[in-house]
């Protein structure tokens, strides 16, 4: 009897003397303890397990050996298959991060730090235990075995037979295949009982339309609405109507008593079921039964980004999207096959010279997503767009299966920008007259255009004469045209030492947003000099600037007309309340830099921006980085009065050799870039005297010290994200320090920056920033 007592206690006592959750050894009835808990750790498969071992909770290892996802999925199933993921928003932890059941808190995930990384959802009551169910639902109970917290009412991407999503609920898909961060699209039950599918625009939960609907609104019958979406324990999936009644999604073809079933909205938009026999003993996979929407490449325009980025072709294959790069095109990130398409031809400030050994065009049919506001009505059913060098038709037949069918007529060469530009009518007769021998439509919608043509110079020659258009493609505005859009300079944007930024709206179509800039002090040596340099801006095209719609030149009043940018500026999502993501900052970084690397080197005459800062930085619909008031350095005077010196820029982003008599040049922009990535990468102000210590108050000396020090996780901040990708950050951080040194002939170029960014080029440990100013 002793004996048989002594050895239980040992049994007992052995996991903690180990460190091993003692739910490893005792847990066969999907039970877990309170203070049990699981690691992180490179080979350790210890997990908690469902009672009939088909679902696991615990630690999956990723691709990046060193990351973690806290999850659950398939055991039984060689890839397992993951149904949920904890912390939806940054789902990765680092290796060594610890997932402890508590009574107050339910689960906790901590880093190796002891950082708490998530948290199950406010616990009302004391959990007694946790459950992980034969459903793949896992359960906190109290001693009553009632719910407090369970991952079916949590979801993430996936539902599993006996789950339901109630109105509010949703589902939300991963960025990629192997990115787990959350993505653009969802399935959302809404308040008024419809089901749903629609993207969002990221970082925002902004829902743009849906792209599918089930309709069960209940608009002419209250009792028809739908209260929720259900997966039975069957396998049927419906909504579930306020009189009882089912509208079902699809109807069911496999049976959930011989297969594992999951319902999954794909990182690509698509929402299917998917279903696995049970008794494949390890060598089956996974089938598509259903899915919604019967085909996403037609997703609306106004239904937000599809799947596959701009300029690129959308086609179904076996349900499922693939997206291809139309001829002459390419992908903007090779590694990223679903992304944006650019193209190979130069889109530079200079001309492309004509070759007659060349084609003058060529066509393509093809189904692609674009953006609403690239596209002219000419018809009821028709749209003329231009798409770089390509000048295409249309053709939207909504009630067909086709869809939306695009003839791309790409011109070539100094032809197709003498068409774009309007130069004049011959060059459009001339290459009009090289298409006689094409195919009868071709010809037809080629004429259609060329129409459009005529129509569009002869009412630039023939309107009113100050709509008059400089040797790009800047439209002229009188003062009372710009006055009116802005209703009276009514709404103010912004404010800066160029001048006052207001929105408007130019009544054409619909109505075009912009932002008119009323400029405080210009050149005025001659009309001829301000168009001139106009000229030169206008003719600038890059993806990560701000276009120059037009302008004013009206007496004394000089005026700008920019395109309207809806995500404000970069200082505005830098430093709100909320933290933007570790990619994104990456991209707003990598977009500046390519944007000032093209206005330095790749544009016929050099432009110098001398005011780089996030205020001058603003972020389209889908926070792509643009560069605002370039070119406008030329434009003003630079001896403007005693209270305005000949210094420009800001406080905080001024190079040094401003206030030393110093040449200015291309690098007084490489410094302002340096204190703007810095704050890109820690989120904080150049100049900051609320940190509470003098230490940290200037950004630019307190990242030195702490890169100098070995301790760049205090310049992020502790986030987990960045630390996870340290050896990047630390690039980053090299990159700005080589940037703001005070002795120019030490900062790279911007060509230099943006490789040593992408690491093609390696980066030296810098020197000190400021060796003669500094003093400790």
């Amino acid at each position: 009897m002793e004996m048989a007592f002594t050895v239980r206690l040992l049994l007992l006592l052995i996991p903690s003397f180990f460190g091993v959750p003692i739910s490893v050894f005792s847990q066969t009835d999907g039970k877990v303890a309170v203070d049990a808990y699981l690691s992180a750790t490179a080979g350790n498969n210890s997990s908690w397990l469902s009672p009939s071992g088909d679902f696991a909770f615990g630690f999956r290892q990723l691709e990046n050996k060193d990351l973690f996802l806290l999850s659950i999925w398939y055991a039984k199933i060689p890839d397992r298959t993951i149904v949920w993921y904890a912390n939806g928003d940054s789902p990765v932890a680092p290796k060594g991060s610890l997932v402890n059941l508590t009574a107050n808190d339910g689960l906790v995930l901590t880093s190796p730090q002891g950082q708490q990384l998530w948290k199950s959802e406010t616990i009302v009551g004391v959990v007694a235990f946790g459950v992980l169910n034969d459903t793949g639902n896992f359960v906190l109970e109290d001693d009553n075995s009632e719910s407090l917290w369970e991952t079916f009412k949590n979801p993430t991407h996936t539902m599993l037979p006996g789950q339901d999503i109630e109105k509010g609920g949703k589902l939300s898909s991963q960025q990629s295949e192997t990115n787990f961060s959350k993505g653009r699209f969802q399935l959302r039950m809404q308040d008024d009982g419809n089901l749903v599918l629609n993207s969002i625009n990221l970082p925002t939960e902004f829902a743009n339309k849906p792209y599918y609907a089930s309709g069960t609104t209940g608009e002419s019958n209250s009792s028809t609405a739908g209260t929720k979406l259900e997966f039975n324990s069957s396998g049927y999936m419906y909504v579930l109507r306020e009189n009882g009644q089912k509208f079902n999604l699809k109807a069911q073809t496999v049976s959930a008593r011989s297969y594992y079933l999951r319902a999954t909205i794909n990182f690509d938009g698509v929402f299917a079921q998917y279903s696995y026999p049970k008794n494949s003993n390890g060598n089956g996979s996974w089938s598509l039964v259903w899915s919604l929407p019967d085909n996403i490449c037609r997703m609306e325009v106004d239904s937000g980004l599809g799947v596959c980025g701009y300029n690129s072709v959308c086609t179904l294959k076996s349900e499922r999207p693939t997206c291809e790069c139309p001829s002459g095109f390419s992908l903007l990130d090779s590694n990223d096959p679903y992304g944006d398409c650019k193209p190979d031809f130069i889109q530079g400030c200079e001309e492309d010279e004509p070759s007659p050994t060349k084609d003058i065009y060529e066509v393509q049919t093809v189904c692609v997503q674009l953006l609403s506001s690239t596209m002219k009505p000419v018809g009821k059913r028709s749209y003329l767009f231009q798409m770089g060098d390509w000048i295409a038709s249309l053709i939207h037949r909504p009630l067909s299966k086709s869809g939306k069918v695009i003839q791309l007529y790409k011109f070539l060469n100094y032809h197709a920008r003498m068409i774009r530009r309007g130069k004049n009518q011959t060059t459009l007769i001339r290459v009009g007259s090289a298409l006689l021998g094409t195919s009868i439509f071709v010809n037809f919608m080629f004429s259609a255009m060329v129409c459009l043509g005529f129509l569009v110079i002869y009412r630039k020659k023939h309107g009113k004469s100050n709509q008059h258009v400089l040797g790009s493609n800047l439209r002229s505005f009188s003062y009372e045209e710009l006055e009116e859009a802005t209703n009276g300079f009514k709404e103010e944007l912004g404010k800066g030492s160029f001048g006052v930024v207001y929105k408007g709206i130019l009544q054409i179509g619909s109505g075009v947003q912009v932002a008119v800039k009323k400029l405080n002090f210009v050149v005025q040596d001659s009309e001829k000099e301000f168009k001139t340099e106009l000229n030169i801006i206008g003719q600038t095209h890059h993806k990560n600037l701000v276009r120059l719609v037009g302008y004013c030149d009206e007496e004394q009043q000089r005026l700008l007309v920019y395109e309207f940018l809806s995500n404000g500026t970069l200082a505005s999502f830098l430093f709100g309340d909320a933290k933007p993501s570790w990619r994104q900052r990456i991209d707003v970084a990598f977009g500046v830099a390519r944007g000032l690397l093209y206005l330095h080197e790749e544009c016929s005459t050099q432009i110098i921006h001398c005011d780089i800062k996030p205020q001058n930085i603003l972020l389209d619909d889908y926070y792509n980085a643009q560069i605002a008031d370039f070119g406008l350095a030329k434009l003003l005077m630079m001896n403007q009065s005693k209270t305005h010196t000949a210094i420009r820029g800001t406080k905080g982003y001024v190079a040094p050799e401003w206030f030393r008599n110093m040449a200015i040049t291309t690098k007084v922009d490489v410094y302002s870039f340096g204190v703007v990535l810095l704050e890109v990468i820690c989120c904080r102000r150049s100049v900051d005297m609320e940190t509470g210590s003098d230490e940290s108050a200037i950004l630019t000396d307190w990242v030195y010290d702490c890169y100098h020090d070995g301790v760049l996780d205090a310049v992020v901040d502790y986030e987990v994200e960045p630390l996870q990708d340290k050896t990047k950050l630390e690039r980053f951080v090299m990159v700005a320090i080589w940037c703001i040194q005070e002795d120019p002939s030490l900062r790279p170029t911007m060509r230099k920056v943006v490789q040593m960014l992408e690491g093609v080029v390696e980066v030296h440990v810098p020197p000190c920033p400021s060796p003669y100013s500094r003093t400790g």
